[in-house]
């Protein structure tokens, strides 16, 4: 089986990598499984106290694999049903890093969009390169979420922009918005990333678990997780619905591949 994701140590700080750099990581069902594992062993691992999510290769995480990688699925594309299952695991996933007991990194370079942009959003902590680009554009083919958890973090008024539109923003902008904690030179992303996470491994675990958890709770007490499950039981028939748009992304993907499909619907935003 491929290595999509590993799993390794520095001193108190596990660290869990993205390792589909040929696809920009995009999150296949193998990957999935993989990342699942590799967070369950940071969080037990007794011998380290905080976790680095990072990536290889040029972008941190595109988003869910949409190119069709799952045969089974075309059978079943129009079933609203089906989607909730399947968004569903997406979803559980994605929350792992905020459930975990431990503070999880991420350390984010090149593209972080659609369900990468949500992952990274969901950590802890975000510390960005200098040429990271953070976005949701799932909405130009027809899609939202799974995870609405952007409105929580930059507020209502810009969260509604990102999101009705599919745009990116850079790393400046995304720090200004609240959405990242901090922006290093591209080339010492790994480094600083560690560095960070070494000064936090100097708090006690006990008190860096019992910190994110009554942050947590108090996030859950104001409605937070209610709102992630609403926002996936809402968007799932989406999914299955026939919309002009993923319609006709649909049938340009079919014929000349995805590539030709983005390029297609990015155009259409030029200004």
């Amino acid at each position: 089986m491929e290595t999509l994701v590993t799993y390794q140590t520095d001193e108190k700080v596990s660290i869990v990598t993205l390792n589909r750099p040929s696809k920009l990581n995009a999150i296949s069902k193998e990957l999935r499984e993989q990342l699942v594992a590799a967070l369950q062993k940071a969080d037990e691992d007794p011998a380290t106290c905080v976790v680095i999510l990072r990536a290889e290769g040029r972008s941190f995480c595109v988003g869910y694999d949409i190119t069709g990688g799952d045969p089974t699925k075309e059978a079943w594309k129009h079933d609203a049903l089906r989607w909730h299952e399947h968004l569903r695991v997406g979803l559980a996933m994605e929350m792992m890093v905020w459930d975990m007991k431990k503070p999880v990194i991420a350390s984010v370079q090149g593209h972080a969009l659609g369900g990468g942009c949500e992952l990274a959003m969901l950590c802890d902590i975000t510390i960005a390169s200098a040429d990271a680009t953070f976005g949701e554009p799932e909405v130009r083919f027809s899609d939202v979420g799974p995870a609405i958890v952007m409105p929580w973090l930059i507020g209502f008024k810009k969260a509604r922009e990102l999101l009705y539109m599919g745009d990116s923003i850079n790393a400046e902008e995304a720090l200004r918005l609240g959405m990242i904690n901090r922006i290093v030179p591209t080339e010492e992303l790994r480094a600083a990333t560690l560095k960070f996470a070494k000064r936090m491994t100097l708090i006690s675990p006990e008190a860096l678990y019992f910190g994110k958890l009554s942050i947590n709770r108090g996030a859950d007490a104001a409605g937070f997780r209610n709102a992630i499950n609403a926002g996936l039981d809402i968007v799932a028939p989406l999914y299955a619905a026939k919309t002009e748009f993923g319609m006709k992304f649909d049938e340009i993907k079919k014929k000349d591949g995805l590539g030709a499909a983005l390029k297609w619907r990015a155009a259409q935003f030029k200004e």
